[in-house]
């Protein structure tokens, strides 16, 4: 345990942060997950601006932002295509 009182509180702080983060993660990774899976505008969408914020609060990087972004809707464009041949 710290016992400088600048210690103290960034402990303190920290734990806030990292909850917070967490919090964070966990509901952009169901959003990612529901996208894949149901491929459709909506989700996409909501993926979309989820990992936007997250880039935006350094939570993860804007390059995996982007990166994800692109795979999804490299996806869903597979899926459309396939559909409209039909």
């Amino acid at each position: 345990m710290p016992i400088i009182r600048s210690a103290i509180k960034k402990v303190r702080k920290d734990k806030v942060r990292s909850s917070r983060n967490k919090k964070r993660e966990i509901a952009l990774k169901s959003l990612v997950k529901k996208a894949r899976v149901s491929k459709t505008a909506k989700d996409l969408q909501a993926a979309f601006s989820a990992l936007d914020k997250a880039a935006k609060v350094h939570l993860i990087h804007p390059n995996k932002a982007a990166r994800l972004k692109s795979r999804l809707s490299k996806a869903v464009k597979a899926v459309t295509k396939k559909s409209s041949k039909k």
